[in-house]
């Protein structure tokens, strides 16, 4: 019961940010502003409540079926990816590399940030 009570909070938020897209005309996927909805209420909860917590756990574990449409989505556009791999293939890799270059750049300043002086000894945290 907990679970199907978890469910239906996720697709009432859901529900909202849907509606909420379509009457006033933003151009944001409905299920994203639910999210983000569902993220700021939970914060002003401080807390999760149980049957949400139930419902996500039971979602997470079984996260690998929900990539089986995504997969049959692009096997359906097989044709096309055929196509215009070239163009994909320089996408994904300049992408790849841009993700690598900020994270690494975003964990050399949050070192600093939080170790200020970890790099003065040498990279070693010594006491």
């Amino acid at each position: 019961m907990m679970f199907l009570n978890g469910i239906t909070w996720l697709l009432v938020f859901q529900l909202i940010g849907e509606v909420t897209v379509r009457l006033l005309e933003w151009p944001v996927p409905g299920p994203v502003l639910g999210m983000l909805l569902l993220f700021v209420s939970l914060l002003l909860l401080r807390r999760v409540p149980a049957p949400l917590d139930t419902a996500s756990s039971g979602l997470l574990g079984h996260l690998s079926l929900l990539f089986v449409p995504a997969g049959v989505g692009i096997m359906v556009h097989a044709d096309r990816l055929l196509a215009e791999w070239l163009p994909i293939v320089v996408v994904l890799l300049v992408t790849t590399l841009l993700t690598m270059l900020v994270t690494a750049g975003v964990m050399m300043l949050a070192t600093r940030w939080l170790a200020p002086g970890y790099h003065d000894r040498g990279g070693k945290d010594r006491d």
